[in-house]
């Protein structure tokens, strides 16, 4: 029998609580094994709780517990969670994880750790929720050389983009989102892109071999989209995403998470609401699509419980995950990167945009008018549109 610690009981915690306990028949009918709950570790009190007996609020509890082989930290963050999941797996205890910023921050050295120490750290839960994406990189698509990486890892901002491409200004669409529970009060970490930006760092990671640092990647959120982005796109035949997206070229990648066109025709164009999707390309499958609810309480707990599963069932002590250290002059400058792009400028200025953009059709909308480039390097766009000397929106497009 695998005894198993909580690490934090919110939303997610209390998830993997109810997984385990609802699900213990079914898990040891599929599995063979049995796996039971014997610390909860939280602040806060639950006197009220049916198993009040399991909650403790001191980690010593569970890191000098022998009996203790499984760790879920569901803290989130990367300051406790971190120290906590360190001494975990010092003490010859596997952690798995939902945290994407501990994983995008320190994932390198937590799994060297955990090899030292003859124990595994598993991270399913921190880049898609309950879509199953990290081990199908790792072992279905290990015959592959993953070449490219592009999607959508945000429900919450794919919800408010999904709204306003109904017609709804981004303020309500935020709203609403509050509203039903997909964003936070603070829901900057969302639509201002670090949320997915952390995630593609772990898939980038994954899928490179190599360790992505979050604090290269050229992030931009959706706070700056307008409605009438949302029409411009529309009429050209596109909807707007936001999209983390990563590319290897040469031995390098190009990496970033920003808002882009992206085609109707593209496989992605249809996710709507909270759902994610993750284009993985490989040189032998080439495309793959991983779709579902990237976030929620039970299919983030759904996957948690999958990484305590396949330890307990798994045998030897590798990890499915691995990658090499970060290393200098990994990414690629983002002015050197190469889209076509959406410029959108004010009527009056079209001639302006032809004087430098040659002869272009345009969409237009109210005193409003926007059309797409050919593929150039950011750096060019920018040069170009400064040159305009007039406000200019620009949006990059994602390749078909």
């Amino acid at each position: 029998m695998s005894k198993v610690a909580i690490l934090g009981f919110g939303t997610v915690g209390s998830g993997v609580y109810e997984v385990l306990r609802t699900n213990a028949k079914e898990i040891s009918r599929k599995t063979g094994k049995e796996f039971d709950i014997k610390y909860v570790l939280d602040i806060r009190d639950f006197d009220d709780h049916p198993e009040k007996n399991l909650f403790t609020k001191n980690f010593d509890d569970i890191v000098n517990d022998a009996e203790v082989d499984i760790v879920a930290e569901v803290i989130g963050g990367a300051t406790i969670a971190y120290e906590f999941t360190k001494r975990a797996l010092a003490a010859g205890k596997s952690v798995v994880t939902s945290n994407k910023e501990l994983v995008a921050t320190h994932g390198f050295e937590l799994l060297e750790l955990a090899k030292k120490n003859g124990v595994k750290y598993l991270f399913e839960a921190s880049v898609g929720g309950g879509i199953p994406v990290i081990r199908p990189m790792a072992r279905c698509l290990a015959g592959n050389e993953i070449t490219e990486i592009s999607g959508i890892l945000n429900g919450t901002t794919n919800y408010i983009l999904t709204q306003m491409q109904n017609g709804m200004d981004f303020d309500v669409a935020l709203k609403s989102a509050q509203e039903k529970g997909y964003a936070e009060a603070n829901p900057a970490a969302d639509v201002e892109g670090t949320d997915a930006c952390r995630k593609i760092a772990i898939l980038s990671s994954l899928a490179y071999g190599c360790e992505v640092d979050p604090d290269k990647i050229s992030v931009e959120g959706i706070t700056s989209l307008s409605l009438s982005d949302t029409v411009l796109a529309e009429k050209m035949g596109y909807g707007i995403k936001l999209i983390g997206h990563s590319k290897k070229v040469g031995d390098k990648i190009e990496i970033w998470v920003s808002p882009m066109l992206v085609s109707k025709n593209h496989l992605i164009a249809g996710v709507n609401g909270v759902f994610n999707a993750i284009s993985v390309k490989g040189n032998m499958v080439d495309e793959t699509l991983f779709y579902g609810r990237g976030a929620g309480k039970e299919p983030t707990a759904s996957a948690v419980v999958a990484d305590v599963i396949d330890i307990a069932i798994s045998e030897g002590t590798e990890s499915i995950c691995v990658w090499d250290k970060r290393k200098d002059n990994y990414v690629i400058d983002i002015n050197e990167t190469k889209t076509a792009y959406f410029v959108k400028v004010k009527s009056s200025e079209k001639d302006a945009l032809r004087a430098q953009f040659g002869n272009i059709t345009c969409a237009e909308e109210g005193d409003e008018v926007a059309f797409i480039t050919g593929e150039m390097t950011f750096g060019e766009i920018k040069a170009k549109t400064e040159k305009l000397g007039i406000t200019t929106k620009v949006i990059r497009v994602l390749n078909s």
